[in-house]
């Protein structure tokens, strides 16, 4: 995968070629490992790319028409390659690609570097294994102001295909700490001075009356079997969001969004509360 510059012609033109089968092999998690590099695809997703982490963008593959459409992303300065919309089919994961494709660094995020921030608000994936579900969460952490994403190990690949497509953009917003065991990070993150709350429906208190002035960190469980009794141990409080109609639940993704921006509001009345005489 040679950098090179727009209309160089040296972009791939045959589906079969090395380099179009190198890059289509990034759907794939040993690929990804092996190579360090992801797949950022569709306008949204690239446009985020470029805008916010361009030191991770390697290389960016574009149609004529999604060139002349999405002109903004492509004059970036990124390294640039044309290609037919057969040739970036035959590299996507997604069935129906928008034009544009971005080959990515694997960014490398530790909770170190999370936790010398002084995070106010973190939220945690613990055993998550759908896709759509990881990167919607990741997207409403992003919206709601949380300072940070811990995707524990166990979990979907945070930079597999799917979960990137479904962050929509903002796994370039934030921190993404991934491949940690869970009881590692609710330590690390308790010794650093934040809480722990549980998301569950069975927890005793609602989201309403939980305590969320401090920092703190959510832990949210799978999407079917929700928080493992060992990982639920872990946390100073259990938190339910309450279902006030005849639904029997809400999804992962949902209940995640109440509780982050019920974290968004509090974060925001402590900064508005003067704090002088």
């Amino acid at each position: 995968m040679s950098h090179a510059p727009r209309g160089s012609r040296v972009a791939p033109t045959n589906v079969r070629s090395d380099r179009v089968r190198a890059v289509h092999a990034l759907v794939r998690p040993a690929a990804r490992a092996k190579a360090g590099l992801f797949l950022a695809e569709g306008p949204q997703a690239v446009r985020e790319a470029v805008r916010w982490r361009p030191d991770l963008v390697r290389d960016l593959y574009v149609t004529d028409e999604a060139a002349r459409r999405y002109a903004d992303i492509v004059d970036a300065g990124q390294p640039v390659h044309d290609v037919t919309p057969d040739v970036l089919a035959a590299m996507a994961d997604a069935q129906t690609p928008q034009g544009l494709l971005a080959v990515c660094r694997i960014p490398s995020v530790d909770l170190d570097q999370v936790l010398a921030a002084r995070p106010r608000v973190v939220c945690v994936l613990a055993h998550v294994r759908d896709p759509g579900n990881a990167g919607t969460v990741i997207r409403a952490a992003d919206a709601a102001g949380a300072d940070a994403v811990v995707v524990s190990d166990g979990s979907v690949d945070a930079y597999a295909p799917k979960v990137v497509r479904s962050t929509a953009g903002s796994l370039f917003h934030l921190p993404v700490v991934t491949g940690m065991p869970v009881p590692a990070v609710v330590a690390r993150l308790r010794a650093a001075g934040l809480r722990v709350l549980a998301a569950d429906g069975a927890g005793d208190r609602t989201v309403e009356d939980a305590d969320l002035t401090t920092p703190h960190a959510w832990l949210f469980g799978n999407e079917a079997w929700g928080l493992r009794e060992e990982d639920l141990v872990l946390a100073d409080d259990v938190v339910r969001v309450p279902v006030h109609g005849r639904a029997e639940s809400l999804n992962l993704a949902m209940a995640a969004t109440v509780c982050l921006y019920a974290s968004a509001r509090h974060r925001a009345g402590s900064a508005e509360s003067p704090t002088g005489p």
